[in-house]
């Protein structure tokens, strides 16, 4: 090898000009064929030195830009800068003075070429810039440089040749000729390899910013530098005082190069999620790019941008087409960006005529892409590239199996090539998951926009949106349509991505193989559809399976909301029939859908191979001189492996991209929606009146009919007014006028001052109490105490478990009617507002209770006197204190004055006191009856007796009748007979009572639900084999055995085809070669159909297993466990854990097999190609253990706690549509969007450490993959000489597509692990304790008893639950046939619960019941139950028809149903109905009315016609009329039974034999007044 001499290239007589005479610019033989290659001196001088120089001149001018732009402050200079500044110094002298030390041999008369002036110079200068460029990214706050970074390292990669070089010819020349630049150049590396290492290392994070620091005004500018030097002191002092540090940052803000690019920066959060399950404190701050308070901004400015630029390009056109003059808008609206403005109806005709163009909408598309298009851009970028590097290694896999195939090519070529596949997978991992790093943060960034605006415009749309927008609609926008968004940002570059791959990969094929690809693209083509057609009828079949699961599940609420009256009936068997059969159906429907799965799976590991098979037969049948070689086998296969996953990807793409578009749509045309206008309201102080409306024309909507008229209403400063009116006559509108929340047609409203807004149903938060009152006001003590006091609160808090910090749940639900109402009104009080709005307050209290708050709060002797007050009211008794009374009729203001004035006109108001004095006069004796009752029962709470009046206007004949049963009260049980809510509030304030009295035993009624953390137990993964079948499963692991040896038999025997070539026995066994490839291929077919399927039954078996079992378990659970037990904890295990066992669960299944199987042959094939393999496995292995380990348990917390997160979104969402009207009353707009920004941020603190945990997993398992293929690589090379082509190419292209299966699999065990709890879970329901059996047959009671009726009680305990005490003791009664039973006593006083024993829902305590003579305790449930009838208080239907809700088991002939009817007064409304029995009934009877629904249930009873009845209040919750048709029936029908009643209506029992009470069974009818004077002994 002549380094000097011999001919001269033409690349080196081209740079002659610049390496001399003496050196050589290239030599071939000098660098390849050689043992010991190297690079030419010239070189290594040029290239190698120029390569570093010229990326960092290129890159710093757009790096300097971006520096200046995103400034975060400055850093202080530290140790690590100075070391960092002065090696950059140094390294500039080091290359001056090797460019110094050239002059000193020109001036020696030595002619040195220029190369040796050109490097140093350049070299210098580049180090100039680097160290100018250290210094000004300390002066711009960057912590860690990746321009530099690279720099260093291309430096370093450049300066390892000439290292090596400069050894090699000292070694080989026996001394070191150049000694000042051989010394400076070891300087240099030494330099250059500091500054890398210190390039790793991260800087101190900047003083201050100027993005954290509030702006200030120029003159304050002296004291705010003073504030921030200050500040920037206490935070490098004091961090933990520092006013701009977040509670827990994130380390990715301050993470150096490195750390980013490999997701390092996470493994902290990995390794405490390992230690222990992580918990919302455990996050990190939401990093300030991604918070709502910078995205959802920068949405709606552009928003505003487009629609402006829409109004204008509208308001040209309109002028273009015709002179429109424009109205000034009277409307009280904003345009939301539909219209311009309004003009009158013949200029609109004009320009109809000639604009025939529909109105133009704003983009929302352009404008989303406006808002995070360039971040998005920068992921594409990354992603062509990631395209352009996943075609290197295929073409090193090619010169790799040249490699082995050639004998005289040198070994250190093999080494470089494997090497260089491994670090193009590495740089491929890397770039593709910063790539998807990009879009994930895209997509999660739309959604927060998305649902900000959402919420934003919801706060605003005028009513007539509202009515076109539900409430389920928006919560839908902000739920589906943005996470739509989210999850198209993901795969969105495929669109242009897999086109792309899909013609390298052709391009690359044709170079391989030439025409015959096309073969393979026609298999391909014809895939398309098949799979096109699969997609769309498993599409068919998914609709169909959600109706028949939404079938389910209505029903399943039905029967778990019904479950008292099913057992009661026994008829829990008719309904889990019901319930199976729609089960069958879904079951049905699922096991088609597998089919399909089985086919498509089958297509999708198919595919490849098809595609090989014909594009390789053709091959080598088209010409004979083609031979198939393991180059062109194996680089081919690794080809069609890449392109399989675009051809998968964009039909997917495509699909989402479709169900985006509509999504997007439908969040334009939300946005498009009009706005209110917030000038409608004149808020001017100036007016001598407080409310002033004049010449008032309102509207809810546009096109609507106006709903109020010629309003003219003026109230003076500090008055009282009321508004009255029938019902439906305006009076609320005209609170929402007032408010602006009505389209103001014509006319002038103004208000003076703040509002307080009382609306008619109460709109509670689900917040604390105090919350609720103070509604974002500071809390004051003594004020807070007059509020409670004047709101007649102060006794609530004292029931209420926390007081005034009692977490209140949704919608009030754990408040009364009445009480909702007065936290409503003292939210007003509190405010101290100007003007108050009170919408018929008191209508939802006691009679009592609104005289209290009338004296106390808003009369003329109110805490509000001075205020000016506007009451809606329907109270009499409150008008002759008001300072003025509006009277409404019909939209209008009819009379206006006091009491007296309007009382001598005798119009409409006292046509409206007529209408309502009676029921008036009703809650006046009310009110007296409760204050009796206080006296005699002062332990009584007031606040607990509220009921919630209805809008009724009784008869005078009605009136009569209610004054009668109203003075009969049992035991001052003052329920009033509209209400049904008061019971169950005096039974809660009872059990109160008593646990105030026994506090050891205070007991929570509803227990919390448990959670499972950390692993998954191996024995719920058994239970689940258990479920499938352990035959069948070991049959469906065997199946994928057989499928892989399969898939490994037919690339082992393409690996011996192509070494025929090297035998040149090709074409003597082209057809047996190919005839067993194909057998091969489709025998792996079928068997992964086979696999699919035998799969998908045994899920499906086990689905249809575990479903059965928890349904039956739930039938046949004691009734204490649904008092317990919220319904939807249980549906939950009905509808979210079935799905995740039906569908969520097998998918996962079939991945993690199929990737287990994929990774476990590939070990298989490598190990068996090279067996030294075998000892990296252990170490990979353990490293993988590892990473899977820590991912899993993280991952599946982070889940855990972004499900937990995402709720509060979307119930504080509904929660502020409900309220919308009362949140603009108090002006507190900006703070329930900062709430609701608050709640999304909290969201994405969770889910944005999910998305970095997969990026941070892939990196790690890539890296495990990309060593396999390494070790593969390697491995070969070593072997070279004993292994065949075929088997390298075997053993390195099933290395390649190793990776994604290790991912894969990884992620595939975390499902696996969060889907098998849904199995964990419905075990747990399935085995919970079952109450006594349905039927005993040895103690089956003959099939007429009971013939008599005769009831005995024989010294009967009984208690609701274990460990609670007796609600019955010792009860001795004896009750004769035929007798009629009155049971009275105070709520609570265990009248009920002497009926549910005659029917064994409670189990004896002691004692016992024979019913002639049969002891109930021992024959079965159903035999018992079945011979009882039950009349409940609260009549329950199921959805179906009439007949089946009469007779489920159809036992009965329709002309026995018909009489049951015609007996229970139903026959004449069923006989005019057209379907007459097979009426349609809805859920829960909503299409009959209370009535008509309790008469069903007596037809029932009638229809069953045993021998003892029972009413439990039967007649509580109606009508006097329904009540006394009831009686009579009972009376006639029920003759000769014996009939037990419950009632708190003395006529219901007038007519008894004998009524009980407590312990007594009194023998005599006691007169109705002497009821009163017994004690409850009971409870």
């Amino acid at each position: 090898m002549n380094s000097s001499g011999g001919t001269r290239s033409p690349a080196t007589k081209e740079m002659g000009w610049l390496c001399g005479d003496k050196l050589h610019f290239w030599e071939p033989n000098q660098t390849f064929h050689t043992d010991r290659p190297d690079l030419s001196e010239c070189f290594q001088l040029s290239v190698l030195a120029w390569l570093p120089c010229v990326f960092l001149w290129v890159a710093s001018p757009a790096y300097i830009c971006y520096l200046k732009k995103s400034s975060r402050g400055y850093i202080m200079m530290s140790l690590l800068n100075r070391f960092k500044t002065a090696f950059g110094l140094l390294l500039w002298i080091v290359c001056w003075a090797d460019l110094f030390y050239t002059f000193h041999e020109l001036q020696q008369g030595q002619s040195p070429p220029p190369i040796y002036f050109i490097t140093p110079l350049v070299l210098g200068i580049t180090m100039l810039l680097a160290t100018f460029l250290i210094q000004y990214e300390r002066l711009h706050g960057a912590q860690s440089s990746g321009v530099l970074f690279f720099f260093w390292f291309l430096s370093l990669l450049c300066a390892i040749v000439p290292f090596r070089s400069k050894i090699l010819k000292a070694s080989s020349s026996g001394g070191v000729p150049d000694k000042l630049r051989f010394t400076s150049f070891y300087f240099y590396f030494g330099l250059i390899l500091l500054e890398l290492v210190l390039c790793c290392l991260n800087e101190k994070p900047p003083l201050f910013s100027n993005v954290v620091t509030d702006p200030v005004s120029p003159t304050r500018c002296n004291m705010f530098t003073l504030y921030i030097y200050l500040t920037a002191l206490t935070c490098v002092f004091c961090p933990s005082f520092c006013p701009f540090s977040p509670q827990n940052p994130c380390p990715e803000a301050t993470a150096g190069f490195l750390s980013t690019v490999t997701f390092w920066w996470f493994t902290s959060l990995a390794i405490k999620g390992y230690k222990m399950p992580l918990e919302a404190k455990d996050l990190w701050s939401l990093n300030q790019r991604d918070s709502s308070k910078k995205i959802v901004p920068k949405l709606l400015k552009e928003w505003e941008k487009e629609q402006t630029k829409v109004k204008s390009s509208e308001q040209n056109l309109t002028t273009k087409a015709t002179y429109a003059k424009q109205q000034p808008s009277a409307t009280n609206h904003v345009s939301g960006g539909a219209a311009g403005g309004e003009t009158s109806p013949e200029e609109v005709e004009v320009l109809l005529s000639n604009q025939k163009a529909a109105p133009h909408q704003p983009s929302f598309l352009r404008v989303l892409i406006k808002a995070f298009g360039p971040y998005f851009l920068i992921g594409s970028c990354f992603k062509l590239l990631q395209d352009s590097i996943m075609f290197v290694n295929p073409q090193l896999l090619r010169m790799l199996i040249s490699f082995t195939s050639q004998k005289d090519v040198p070994i250190w070529w093999g080494y470089t090539l494997a090497f260089l596949m491994f670090f193009a997978a590495i740089l491929q991992t890397l770039i593709l998951h910063r790539h998807f790093q990009y879009c994930f943060v895209t997509g999660m960034n739309v959604r927060t926009a998305l649902i900000g605006a959402i919420y934003r415009k919801s706060l605003v749309i005028t009513n007539a949106a509202k009515h076109s927008s539900t409430v389920g609609e928006i919560v839908n926008l902000m739920s589906v349509d943005a996470q739509r968004f989210m999850d198209l940002t993901t795969f969105l570059n495929m669109l242009w991505s897999a086109p792309l791959q899909i013609m390298l990969a052709l391009y690359f094929l044709w170079q391989n193989l030439g025409p015959s690809v096309l073969a393979g693209v026609a298999v391909m083509v014809m895939l398309i559809p098949f799979n096109a057609v699969i997609a769309m009828k498993t599409r068919a079949y998914q609709v169909e399976q959600m109706q028949h699961k939404d079938a389910r599940i209505k029903l399943m609420n039905e029967i778990l909301n019904g479950i008292k009256v099913l057992k009661l009936y026994a008829w829990e068997n008719s309904f889990k029939e019901k319930v199976l059969a729609i089960r069958q159906k879904e079951l049905n429907v699922l096991r088609k859908t597998a089919y399909l799965g089985a086919l498509s799976t089958m297509a999708w590991t198919s595919a490849p191979f098809l595609v090989a098979l014909t594009t390789f037969a053709v091959f080598v049948s088209v010409d004979e001189k083609n031979v198939l070689d393991a180059e062109k086998a194996f680089v081919s296969l690794s080809l069609f492996n890449i392109l399989r996953f675009p051809l998968n990807m964009l039909p997917q793409v495509i699909s989402s991209l479709v169900q985006a578009s509509v999504s997007l749509k439908r969040i334009q045309n939300f946005l498009s929606h009009d706005e209110l206008d917030p000038n409608s309201v004149d808020r001017k102080t100036s007016s001598e009146f407080a409310v002033s409306v004049v010449n008032g024309k309102f509207t809810w909507a546009k096109e609507d009919e106006p709903v109020l008229d010629n309003i003219n209403v003026m109230v003076p400063q500090g008055s009282l007014v009321a508004v009255v009116g029938h019902v439906g006559c305006g009076k609320s509108s005209l609170i929402s006028a007032l408010l602006g929340d009505m389209e103001k047609v014509e006319g002038e409203v103004c208000v003076r001052g703040s509002v307080a807004y009382v609306p008619q149903q109460a709109w509670i938060q689900n917040a604390t109490l105090r919350d609720n009152i103070l509604f974002g006001k500071s809390f004051n003590e003594s004020k807070y105490r007059r509020v409670l006091d004047a709101c007649a609160l102060t006794p609530d808090l004292e029931v209420l478990p926390g007081g005034d910090m009692t977490e209140i749940g949704e919608k009030g639900i754990n408040l009364s009617g009445g009480q909702r109402q007065r936290v409503s009104l003292a939210r007003a009080l509190y405010s101290d507002s100007e003007v108050y709005l009170l919408d018929d307050p008191l209508s939802a209290v006691d009679a009592h209770v609104s005289k209290h708050i009338f004296d106390n709060l808003i009369g003329p002797e109110g805490v509000l006197k001075g205020k000016t007050r506007i009451l809606v009211t329907h109270g009499i008794s409150f008008l002759p204190q008001v300072d003025n009374i509006v009277v409404m009729v019909e939209g209008r203001v009819s009379e206006m004055g006091s009491y007296q004035e309007l009382l001598n006109q005798n119009g409409a108001f006292a046509e409206f006191l007529r209408n309502y004095a009676l029921e008036d006069i009703v809650e006046e004796d009310e009110a007296t009856e409760q204050l009796i009752e206080d006296e005699l029962f002062p332990d009584d709470v007031l606040s607990n007796h509220h009921t919630d009046m209805v809008d009724n206007e009784p008869t005078v004949n009605e009136a009569k009748k209610s004054f009668m049963r109203q003075i009969s009260i049992l035991s001052g049980d003052s329920e009033n007979f509209r209400c049904r809510s008061v019971r169950r509030q005096s039974q809660k304030k009872h059990q109160e009572a008593q646990e105030k009295k026994k506090p050891q035993e205070v007991q929570k009624l509803i227990q919390a639900e448990t959670t499972e953390t950390g692993r998954v137990k191996t024995k719920v993964f058994l239970e689940y084999a258990k479920a499938v079948g352990l035959v069948l499963s070991v049959i469906i692991c065997l199946l994928y055995g057989c499928q892989s040896a399969a898939a490994i038999g037919s690339n082992i025997w393409l690996s011996q085809w192509t070494s025929d070539s090297l035998t040149n026995d090709t074409q003597n066994n082209v057809h047996k070669r190919v005839g067993v490839y194909a057998a091969l291929g489709i025998a792996q077919g079928i068997l992964v159909m086979a696999s699919s399927f035998t799969l998908a039954m045994g899920n499906i078996g086990a689905a249809k297993k575990l479903h059965a079992n928890l349904l039956n378990n739930k039938l046949h659970t004691p009734q204490s466990f649904f008092d317990t037990t919220p319904i939807g904890r249980i549906i939950n295990r009905f509808s979210k854990d079935i799905y995740v066992i039906d569908e969520a669960l097998p998918s996962t299944v079939l991945m993690f097999l199929g990737t287990f199987f994929v990774s476990l042959s590939t070990m298989i094939v490598i190990v068996s190609s090279t067996p030294i393999f075998a000892v990296v496995i252990a170490p990979l292995a353990f490293i993988y253990v590892l990473v899977q380990r820590f991912y899993v348990a993280t991952s599946r917390q982070l889940k855990r706690l972004e499900s937990v997160s995402r709720s509060p979104i979307y119930s504080h969402f509904s929660e502020t549509i409900t309220g919308a009207s009362v949140i603009r009353a108090y002006d507190r707009h900006a703070a329930f969007v900062l709430m609701s920004d608050i709640k999304v941020d909290e969201n994405q603190k969770s889910y944005y450490p999910g998305i970095v945990s997969n990026r941070w997993l892939g990196v790690r398992i890539e890296f495990i993959g990309n060593c396999i293929v390494l070790f593969a690589a390697l491995f070969a090379v070593m072997g070279k000489d004993t292994l065949s082509p075929g088997l390298v190419g075997l053993s390195v292209s099933y290395a390649l597509q190793v990776t994604m299966s290790l991912n894969w699999m990884v992620r595939m065990t975390s499902d696996l692990e969060n889907n098998i709890v849904a199995v964990e879970r419905v075990k747990e329901y399935s085995e919970t304790k079952t109450e006594a059996p349905w039927e005993v047959e040895d103690k089956k009671p003959p099939a007429e008893w009971p013939t008599q009726g005769n009831v005995e009680f024989n010294e009967y305990s009984v208690r609701y639950r274990e460990g609670l005490d007796l609600v019955l003791r010792n009860i001795t009664l004896s009750v004769k046939g035929g007798e009629k039973i009155g049971i009275v006593g105070r709520t609570g006083a265990g009248k009920s619960s002497m009926t549910l024993c005659l029917f064994r829902l409670l189990e004896a305590a002691g004692g016992e019941i024979t019913i002639d003579g049969v002891k109930i305790s021992e024959i079965g449930l159903h035999d018992l139950r079945s011979k009882l009838t039950i009349i409940p208080q609260e009549p329950v239907l199921f959805s179906g028809t009439l007949r089946m809700n009469l007779d489920p088991f159809e036992k009965y002939s329709d002309d026995d149903v018909w009489k049951a009817l015609e007996h229970s007064h139903l026959r004449k409304f069923i006989g005019n109905q057209p379907a007459k029995l097979e009426l349609e009934c809805t859920e829960g009877g909503e299409n009959l009315s209370v009535g008509q629904r309790q008469l069903v249930c007596l037809a029932r009873a009638l229809l069953r016609k045993t021998r003892i009845l029972v009413l439990d209040e039967a007649t509580a919750a109606i009508d006097l009329e329904t009540d006394d048709l009831i009686q009579s029936t009972i009376r006639t029908q029920f003759e000769d039974c014996t009939v037990f009643t419950i009632a708190h209506r003395l006529n219901t029992i007038m007519d008894y034999t004998r009524s009980d009470k407590g312990r007594f069974a009194n023998s005599s009818l006691f007169p109705p007044t002497s009821f009163h004077h017994f004690e409850c002994i009971l409870l």
